[in-house]
């Protein structure tokens, strides 16, 4: 993001092995809200500590910019989300859908009119435009 979107607010959702990572990046440049849906994921990161070892202490500390929550309502001050939830797969090799499809649906209850969704997710080719654009669509409205 250049000098225009300067004051963009990003909203990573999902903060796992890419989601974290990602979110301290751009928490060092931009105001960044890191959102999950684990209580306890969150409160040990605002307590500066990533158990999964994904990040140091010192990487954290140095995402000045960067906040974590589990609050919805958050995410809705956000110009751009990065949507990076796992995609696991079952017994048969079928990924699991439901992830993806309930961030998306959160992703959709704070989108408005202009605000940029990525995807950071292993999918099939057409996934996003299948099932995740149209619960964008209809969830936001």
């Amino acid at each position: 993001m250049g000098a225009k979107g300067r004051g963009s607010r990003i909203g990573v959702v999902g903060l796992g092995y890419v989601g974290l990572p990602l979110a301290v990046e751009f928490g060092k440049q931009y105001e960044t809200i890191g959102f999950d849906v684990n209580p306890k994921r969150v409160a040990q990161l605002r307590r500066g500590r990533d158990v999964t070892l994904e990040v140091t202490a010192a990487e954290l500390k140095a995402a000045k910019r960067l906040t974590f929550t589990t609050e919805l309502e958050r995410l809705r001050r956000c110009q751009v989300f990065i949507v990076t939830v796992p995609t696991p797969i079952d017994g048969y090799k079928r990924p699991d859908l439901g992830p993806l499809m309930r961030a998306s649906e959160t992703v959709g209850a704070v989108l408005k009119r202009g605000a940029v969704v990525i995807y950071e997710s292993t999918v099939y080719p057409g996934c996003t435009e299948e099932v995740c654009v149209p619960i964008l669509e209809r969830v936001s409205g």
